[in-house]
C-alpha cells in the first residue's frame, strides 16, 4: 500500500489537502456562479471563453471532490497540481489586468485591494501545488 503524505492517521484528510479540496470548491463554483469574471483572462486566442471558464470550473470541483474521497484523492492530488500549474499563467494575466486598472484611477481603493488579493494569490499557488503532490503522494 502506498504511503499518502496528505493523509492523516486512518487514511483521514491532511489539513493542507482539506484547505486546497475547500479552495477548489468555491473557486469551482465562483466559475460557474460568475463566470464573466474570469472570462478576460482566457486568451481571446481561444474559442469559447465561456466554455473554457466553465470547463475550468468543473475541474475544480472534479478535484475538490477527489481529494475527498480517500479512493481518489491520489490521482485527484495529481490532477490538482496539474491544474494549479496550468492556470498559473492566467492568474499571472489578471493580475496584470488589475495592474491596468488601477493605472486609470491610482485612488480607487477597491482596485487597490483587488490588486492586493491578485499579488499576493501568485506566491500561494506554489504552497497549493505542493499540498496537491502530496495529496497525490509524491511528496512528504
Amino acid at each position: 500500500m502506498h504511503d499518502d503524505a496528505a493523509r492523516g492517521p486512518a487514511g483521514s484528510l491532511g489539513k493542507d489537502a482539506a484547505v486546497l479540496a475547500g479552495l477548489f470548491l468555491v473557486s469551482g463554483v465562483l466559475h460557474f456562479a460568475r463566470p464573466q469574471v474570469f472570462e478576460p483572462i482566457v486568451p481571446k486566442s481561444l474559442p469559447s471563453r465561456r466554455g473554457l471558464v466553465y470547463a475550468s470550473g468543473a475541474a475544480e470541483v472534479a478535484c475538490a471532490t477527489g481529494l475527498l474521497v480517500p479512493r481518489t484523492r491520489r490521482a485527484a492530488g495529481l490532477a490538482s497540481a496539474a491544474l494549479l500549474v496550468a492556470v498559473f499563467p492566467a492568474n499571472v494575466t489578471m493580475t496584470a489586468q488589475a495592474v491596468r486598472r488601477l493605472n486609470r484611477n491610482p485612488a480607487d481603493p477597491r482596485r487597490r485591494a483587488y490588486l492586493a488579493a491578485t499579488v499576493a494569490r501568485l506566491p500561494l499557488q506554489w504552497p497549493m501545488v505542493r499540498a496537491g503532490l502530496r495529496a497525490g503522494g509524491v511528496l512528504r
